[in-house]
């Protein structure tokens, strides 16, 4: 009886310790782990959260890149961490089409993780070799409808947010194309430049300076409205494909057990941080759009992605290859 008193009395104290901890978070730096190499758009908008988080929490925030396997590697590595709020994983795309493509993952996406704050929605844009015959989206789908499985596309591996993007594009319009994966963004838009692929769903940063010279021609964006970068350019969806819609993102997962308290802090100072007008700008040269969502807003953002990416795959039947 007096082991089982003992026992109630340390548990309680467990708890409350837990309790103190989770409001006075956070007791020390923060752990940004980043699925990615540096460079791509979600490793470049934490980065530029990172600092402003950092004053807002009053704990330095480090950015850590562990990528591979489709970003479950440094995702895994934050399901895994201690639950108290002192490690966050960023997601992207992939996190809403992983569950879709792999009979195995190390992690389960909905029991292991819970969404804090989306950061951010990153448009691309449907760019094509200036040989190809075509100057609207409509002539292009047109153009891949005569020769089925005849024009390439680049994307920046399987599994990227441009080869998710490719495909779903294809599955919305009714055409088959030839993927062509490169390690990274960077040879991606290299390879178009150079005549190797027919197009790509590019990133803006990656492109714009392309675009803007005519070594690129641009026929859409994948955001519903038009984006700032290019605004001459229109949207997919304005173009001719309704409510065409394909977008990066980007956000903070943490692991399962983090106390809501740790959880709301984060969420806040993110939402701060994407507040500022410098912040705001940064992003925005990206073609991106701050969010700052609630957690249960990027939950059901979430969902939605889970949602989508298991029709297309199995519509198209996109195969990691």
């Amino acid at each position: 009886m007096q082991h089982t008193k003992l026992g109630l009395l340390g548990g309680g104290w467990l708890l409350f310790f837990s309790l103190a901890q989770a409001q006075n978070f956070p007791i020390h730096s923060l752990r940004a782990v980043v699925p990615y190499a540096p460079g791509g758009s979600t490793d470049v908008v934490t980065r530029i959260l990172a600092p402003h988080l950092s004053e807002i929490l009053g704990q330095q925030v480090v950015v850590e890149n562990r990528p591979g396997g489709s970003s479950m590697i440094g995702l895994d590595i934050a399901a895994k961490s201690i639950p108290d709020g002192h490690t966050f994983g960023v997601a992207n795309i992939s996190f809403g089409a992983n569950p879709s493509l792999f009979k195995k993952m190390p992690f389960d996406s909905v029991k292991d993780l819970l969404p804090v704050s989306q950061f951010a929605l990153v448009t691309l844009v449907l760019a094509v070799h200036p040989s190809l015959p075509v100057r609207s989206v409509k002539e292009f789908i047109a153009l891949a409808k005569k020769s089925p499985g005849a024009l390439n596309y680049a994307t920046a591996g399987n599994v990227s947010a441009n080869h998710l993007a490719t495909e779903r594009f294809s599955s919305t319009v009714g055409i088959t194309m030839t993927h062509v994966p490169y390690k990274g963004g960077g040879p991606a838009v290299i390879a178009l430049l150079a005549g190797e692929t027919d197009l790509l769903f590019a990133t803006i940063p990656s492109s714009l300076q392309h675009i803007s010279s005519g070594k690129l021609r641009a026929l859409g964006v994948t955001s519903l409205k038009r984006n700032g970068a290019l605004p001459n350019i229109p949207s997919i969806a304005e173009a001719g494909v309704a409510n065409f819609e394909a977008n990066e993102w980007n956000g903070a997962l943490v692991p399962i057990g983090t106390p809501r308290a740790a959880i709301d802090k984060i969420y806040q100072a993110v939402a701060k941080s994407l507040a500022l007008s410098e912040v705001k700008e940064r992003i925005t040269t990206l073609g991106a759009e701050a969010v700052g969502s609630t957690p249960e807003e990027f939950s059901a953002f979430i969902r939605s992605e889970f949602s989508t990416w298991s029709k297309v795959i199995k519509a198209v039947g996109i195969k990691v290859e």
